[in-house]
């Protein structure tokens, strides 16, 4: 009787400690797959040590690039040819949309994912029509007490500006007024269905089906950055600011390095984790990017290193661009190091605007930190 007992009890602990680990390992793969906890607490944890080599080591093929030969920008009629190539590819014969204006503007709109502001005084809500349907939602903060500057925040792939609220907060805090803006098919953003000729009906739901909308006659890229020319051609008529500057996180961040290259009326950029030269994106997966952030066709008029510089230039513009070096994400690392002094170089030598870039090292997140927000709104209270 014993000997039986014995025998089962054994098989039922070798049955019990089976469910246990069969839990735990399958809970493992729903947290990897979901990022459930504790996910996110061994991700940070264990990142920077896993990924040393991508956090401080440059890989000898990048470090050997001649980054120079990489920039056909010698003088100021090159970044004004530039800057007209990249807009004829985005627009086409229409030219840059200066005429364009918002479909609609909702004064004192309410919001109550933006209460708790302490110095929100009043929110606009504005709409901008595209091709095909697409819109986009922006947000125009006004700050209680102001100091008559503009902020452009765009949020990045992760969604609605919302999740930028801390970020909108700070500004306005410091009395600055601000524009939210997502990235398109996203956030408060629709996601329209279009009929395409010979394929069909197809909802769009994510920028890599962006690419079948592109034509002779019509660029894509133009979702990206055209409700920003849009809501500034509206500020232009309605409010006199100071000057009006743009930060961006993310994907956020390439819109600010893209628009900035295109309209000098941004007249101070701040790209955070946003963005990586190619010869450095082919030799990283972790760099590589989106759709938009890899088109051959728009980054043979104007590379990473060109669009940098002309988002730099002109009398009291300035770049600043930011590498979170411990980036949980992506454009992290030291890298940065092969184009920095080669970007500030040219830019000065160009003589007109400055290029700069601020390496934070005090997190590990994907995110613009309290202490890039303090290096920005030191600079912008100076000017």
């Amino acid at each position: 009787m014993k000997y039986h007992f014995r025998k089962y009890k054994k098989l039922y602990n070798g049955l019990f400690y089976f469910i246990v680990l069969t839990a735990i390992f399958g809970y493992g793969l729903i947290a990897g797959r979901f990022h459930l906890f504790p996910y996110m607490l061994i991700n940070k944890l264990i990142k920077p040590t896993a990924l040393y080599d991508y956090y401080e080591k440059i890989d000898p093929m990048i470090a050997n690039v001649d980054v120079l030969s990489l920039i056909s920008i010698k003088t100021e009629n090159d970044v004004h040819k530039k800057r007209n190539d990249l807009i004829q590819y985005i627009w086409k014969d229409k030219g840059f949309p200066r005429t364009k204006m918002p479909r609609s503007i909702k004064e004192d709109y309410k919001d109550n994912n933006f209460s708790g502001l302490d110095n929100l005084k009043s929110i606009d809500r504005v709409e901008v029509l595209m091709a095909y349907g697409l819109n986009s939602v922006i947000y125009h903060f006004h700050p209680i007490k102001s100091n008559n500057k503009l902020v452009i925040y765009h949020q990045g792939h992760a969604g609605d500006f919302f999740e930028g609220k801390d970020t909108i907060g700070f500004f306005l805090d410091e009395g600055y007024s601000v524009l939210a803006f997502s990235m398109p098919l996203s956030g408060l953003n629709n996601k329209p269905t279009v009929n395409l000729p010979k394929w069909g009906p197809l909802t769009l739901s994510g920028h890599e089906q962006l690419k079948f909308l592109q034509s002779a006659d019509f660029s894509e890229i133009s979702f990206f950055v055209e409700p920003l020319a849009a809501v500034l051609n509206y500020i232009e008529k309605k409010y006199n600011y100071d000057f009006v500057s743009m930060i961006g996180i993310s994907g956020g961040g390439w819109t600010t390095t893209l628009y900035s290259a295109l309209d000098i009326r941004v007249k101070y950029s701040y790209p955070v984790a946003s963005s990586t030269p190619l010869y450095i994106a082919f030799n990283s997966s972790r760099d590589y990017g989106h759709h938009e952030t890899t088109k051959p066709e728009l980054y043979r008029i104007a590379n990473y290193l060109e669009l940098y510089i002309l988002g730099s230039f002109g009398v009291g513009r300035r770049r600043l661009q930011v590498v979170n070096k411990y980036d949980a994400c992506c454009h992290g690392g030291i890298k940065y190091k092969t184009y920095k002094d080669v970007v500030k170089n040219v830019v000065s030598q160009l003589g007109k605007g400055s290029y700069d870039l601020l390496l934070d090292e005090t997190h590990k997140e994907h995110k613009i930190s309290e202490y890039t927000l303090q290096k920005i709104v030191k600079e912008l209270n100076e000017k």
